[in-house]
């Protein structure tokens, strides 16, 4: 398609109208007449061969295809934003720039408190996003780190020669407090006889120590999978099942939920955790900050948890 052909005035409206599935609150949202954003409506329907908002009773819903423009559509307003606010000079004093990093939930949780407090304290007028990255999302990288200022996520997922390693883990394992079938250390044997809730568990999205266990002819039964690791602890309280768990991530949530943190019985190798982004970023005054500041926050976990730190 020719960009040259585009109307891009009609990116805001797109994402407007597919925010707010209404033509009234998306015309109020962008400061516009009804009329004028029933015209940008219109033009959109052409544009694209489909209705997009499709009457239902007295409100919208979106069309297949709409659903499947959402994300693209934000995260296209996102890229333009920080496009047209790039400057040459950045001061995180007076800044009020949004700053969008996407990642797995066990990142924002262990490490997300410290980065938006060095965030803050150094520029009060900026704005953090996490954003939890979906599977579409993960298989998409290194592209992906083009519409944001970067992920976190652990070595061996993004192709990408930038990075700044964040913070360092260890894997372990956690079991109901209360399970009879386990004895005072985890054994190889268990690992194969006991059922498993696993996150992560896909053909291209994996744990490092499922790999170790399945390479020593250890296959786990797997009996719950979940997409979040913050969610692996509840479904692993008041069962026999076993869970595979960032040791930073177990310490926290232990006593919430009745746990015990084992020992791997078989060498697994760490979690390493970095900020990647895309080169595009390299020179931009505001992501060099930004990169001090989790280069800064990185010495914070150093020391992994039972090294004494």
């Amino acid at each position: 398609m020719d960009l040259r052909s585009l109307d891009m005035n009609l990116l805001l409206p797109l994402h407007a109208l597919l925010e707010e599935r209404s033509v009234s609150r998306a015309a109020q949202r962008l400061s516009l007449s009804q009329p004028a954003l029933s015209a940008s409506l219109a033009k959109l329907r052409r544009l694209f061969g489909d209705e997009l908002l499709v009457r239902h009773g007295n409100a919208y819903e979106l069309s297949p295809l709409a659903v499947s423009l959402r994300e693209r559509t934000w995260a296209a307003v996102q890229t333009m934003d920080r496009l047209f606010s790039a400057q040459a000079e950045f001061d995180p004093a007076t800044s009020d720039r949004d700053f969008r990093i996407l990642g797995a939930d066990y990142a924002f949780r262990i490490a997300g408190r410290e980065i938006s407090l060095a965030v803050s304290a150094a520029a009060p007028h900026a704005r953090l996003t996490f954003e939890t990255l979906t599977w579409e999302t993960l298989e998409a990288a290194p592209e992906s780190l083009r519409d944001c200022d970067g992920m976190i996520l652990p070595h061996g997922f993004v192709g990408s020669d930038r990075y700044l390693d964040v913070l360092e883990d260890r894997w372990v394992v956690v079991a109901w407090e209360h399970n009879e079938e386990l004895g005072e250390a985890l054994t190889e044997q268990d690992l194969a006889r006991l059922p498993w809730v696993l996150a992560m568990n896909r053909a291209t999205q994996f744990t490092p120590a499922v790999r170790q266990m399945q390479t020593l002819g250890i296959e786990p039964r797997v009996e719950v999978v979940t997409p979040s690791f913050a969610t692996l602890p509840a479904l692993v309280a008041g069962t026999q099942r076993l869970g595979l768990l960032q040791e930073r991530l177990a310490l926290a949530v232990q006593s919430l939920h009745g746990l015990r943190i084992l020992d791997f019985p078989v060498p697994v190798p760490p979690i390493k955790d970095a900020f990647w982004w895309n080169g595009i970023y390299d020179s931009d005054p505001g992501h060099q900050w930004l990169r001090s500041v989790l280069a800064e926050v990185a010495t914070t976990f150093a020391v992994m948890p039972g090294d004494g730190g």
